[in-house]
């Protein structure tokens, strides 16, 4: 059964889970690890930690030999690991379909995917190219629209689906640029099909974290300042750790977050909810 129970109303139970941990008896996909720095691959050694069978997709060659190390260092069977572009007709289909047979299904997916040129970063917005503009979208915004509707056949009642976000979706943040609409649209993207997948039982939820050092943000200009900056105007007075993150991760994939869907889930030391700070105005 994936979308209607044997009544034929909406399937929200979830399935009684064998073994310990949190994610005892999950299965589900990670997108987007690129190296040991890599958001996803906290996420996914969490979730290794609470019983999950794992699944992941890797781009380029190089990430493909460094997953086949890394995979061997986790708890569990041996993941599931295939070459995918999430921009290449098919390959989506082919990931979920193959790892849905040797599974019997899916249970969550983390989609850590985005991307947009350095140049296009570094022209400001005004100066972004319309293929640049294109890129962003398509690599940061349609790869979870294309996912959503690859996995859609496969998934079990109660599944759950996470994408990865940052503040610049909402703020302007200094030379995040092009990648900040994009992530803009991510977001609204995750609340419209958090509403279409809802009925089947599936939840669609964003994660956005606060700066981490990853490959991505060497691409970013001032970012160690950036990163810096924001840990001392945060209400906790610290930088987020990539610990932060996974735990956070968790809750959203498992039963934990069960009424949780359509969300936009901080973690970010509390930076997101700060207006002014003593000196700002004159009232600190």
């Amino acid at each position: 059964m994936n979308d209607l129970d044997i009544q034929g109303g909406p399937a929200t139970a979830v399935a009684e889970r064998p073994g310990r941990g949190l994610m005892a008896g999950r299965r589900g996909l990670v997108l987007g690890v690129v190296n040991q720095r890599s958001i996803a691959w906290a996420i996914a050694r969490r979730l290794a930690d609470e019983g999950a069978e794992l699944g992941f997709t890797y781009r380029s060659p190089g990430a493909g030999k460094w997953l086949e190390r890394a995979v061997t260092r986790l708890p569990g069977e041996d993941a599931y690991l295939a070459q995918c572009d999430a921009l290449a007709d098919g390959d989506m289909e082919r990931v979920c379909a193959e790892f849905a047979a040797r599974h019997g299904g899916i249970d969550f997916v983390v989609h850590a995917v985005a991307h947009a040129d350095k140049d296009e970063l570094a022209g400001g917005l005004a100066g972004t190219s319309r293929q640049g503009f294109a890129h962003a979208m398509e690599s940061s915004v349609y790869s979870l629209i294309g996912l959503t509707g690859a996995l859609r056949p496969h998934l079990t009642p109660g599944a759950s689906v996470l994408t990865l976000s940052y503040l610049g979706a909402e703020r302007v943040c200094h030379g995040y640029n092009v990648l900040g609409v994009a992530k803009a649209a991510l977001e609204s993207s995750a609340r419209y099909l958090a509403a279409e997948l809802g009925p089947s039982g599936t939840r669609v939820n964003v994660l956005s974290a606060g700066p981490m050092r990853t490959l991505a943000t060497f691409g970013l200009p001032n970012f160690t300042t950036s990163m810096a900056q924001r840990a001392r105007r945060s209400p906790l007075g610290r930088a987020i750790t990539s610990d932060d993150v996974a735990g956070t991760a968790l809750y959203l994939l498992s039963d934990l977050s069960s009424g949780v869907t359509g969300e936009t889930v901080y973690v970010d030391a509390g930076y997101n909810v700060m207006g002014t700070w003593p000196g700002d105005d004159g009232h600190g």
